[in-house]
């Protein structure tokens, strides 16, 4: 080979890359339940680290079965009733559930994301929580944390103050107007309307940092703001603790979790 092709043949080398060396793109995870009629098409989904844990991943797979089979019947009869609605395709619905930490190697937190399209003007989006404590085999609420959890009452009213001026905050960040609270209406100082709650992972192995609260679209915002996550640091809520409040939170947010959810 002459030097000119030879040299044109180690050029050409630089900018091509073998196809056994490309990276290959991630595959989607194949789906744990499904259900596919002439009106809908549904699918539940549990990440790698729940099917793990056969107690969590049944737990899950349950909850996740029941859901579509609901979402099947009502658009069976929708379809019945009026098929116009589905002239544009069926009615897509999706259920995946995710690990956010695993504290003490004893609590899961569980983020459940529900997609659902019926062939509106867009589609919307769900998400909600399950706290798994791998001791007991059962879903739990962040009551054993806390050394009261009363409705109105002063750990309460300390969360949400924390979770709206964590609100404020990210809105200011997204530039989504900040001139009033009405947002926050839909809030209020009990376990069941703050929001729903995670554990946050921590640079401490084996610890929490704090809380995450995770809201929909709708839930404090219009629907183009999209999701939100509201971070509330255990500091915050350090008098409020139990001893094992006390035993599982500790160090600070890794970096980039507040961009990862």
């Amino acid at each position: 080979m002459s030097p000119v092709k030879l040299s044109l043949a180690l050029l050409l080398g630089l900018f091509c890359v073998h196809p056994a060396l490309a990276a290959e793109p991630k595959a989607e995870p194949k789906p744990d339940a499904t259900i596919n009629t002439k009106a809908i098409e549904a699918a539940v989904t549990l990440a790698p680290e729940i099917k793990s844990d056969p107690a969590l991943a049944a737990y899950c797979l349950a909850e996740g079965r029941k859901w579509i089979d609901k979402q099947a019947a009502d658009a069976a009869k929708e379809h019945k009733q009026d098929p116009a609605l589905f002239r544009d395709g069926k009615w897509s619905f999706e259920r995946k559930y995710s690990v956010r930490s695993n504290v003490a190697d004893r609590y899961v937190s569980v983020v459940r994301d529900d997609y659902m399209d019926m062939r509106g003007a867009h589609p919307n989006s769900d998400v909600n929580t399950v706290l798994w404590d791998k001791a007991d085999n059962k879903p739990i609420s962040i009551r054993p944390f806390f050394a009261e959890t009363a409705d109105n009452g002063p750990t309460m009213k300390a969360m949400l103050k924390a979770v709206i001026t964590a609100l404020k905050a990210e809105k200011k960040k997204r530039d989504a107007g900040n001139d009033n609270d009405d947002w926050s209406k839909g809030l209020e100082p009990k376990l069941l309307k703050i929001g729903a709650v995670t554990l946050a992972p921590s640079t401490d192995a084996g610890k929490s940092s704090g809380l995450t609260f995770h809201y929909p679209p709708y839930a404090v915002g219009p629907y183009a703001e999209g999701e939100y996550v509201a971070f509330v640091p255990w500091e915050t809520l350090k008098p409020y603790l139990t001893p094992e409040g006390t035993r599982i939170f500790g160090g600070g947010r890794p970096k980039g979790d507040a961009e990862e959810n």
